[in-house]
């Protein structure tokens, strides 16, 4: 009789916060379009992009922003590698590669975020 053998490595859970990460960054695109776009009095320049940010709910949603995309887009570009059949050693360096390349352009974000000053 055949049994059934769990596996850990089903990639069930990637597919689950796969969307659910695509479902929260439809939304956000949603409103960064309404907030930014929409509206003509938005404004693009620095001084406008200064104005917003003095309000702690724009940096929030620019932080989600940034790790709700970089999570998605980087766990859609495993996915895709683990469609192929590959030695240990070449999946472990793909991994580690999207991990310090996520790690650094998510603190480079971060950065960027955090270094707009609050002004009086």
């Amino acid at each position: 009789m055949y049994k059934y053998k769990a596996s850990k490595d089903t990639g069930s859970k990637s597919w689950v916060m796969q969307r659910i990460t695509g479902l929260a960054l439809v939304v956000l695109m949603i409103g960064h379009y309404i907030l930014m776009h929409y509206h003509p009095d938005s404004g693009h320049t620095y001084q406008a992009v200064l104005a917003r940010m003095q309000f702690s709910w724009y940096r929030i949603i620019d932080l989600t922003f940034i790790v709700l995309g970089m999570y998605h887009g980087l766990n859609g570009i495993w996915n895709i590698f683990r469609d192929y059949k590959m030695k240990p050693w070449l999946k472990l360096s793909i991994l580690s590669a999207l991990i310090i390349f996520g790690i650094a352009f998510t603190a480079w974000g971060f950065n960027i975020v955090f270094s707009i000053p609050y002004v009086n």
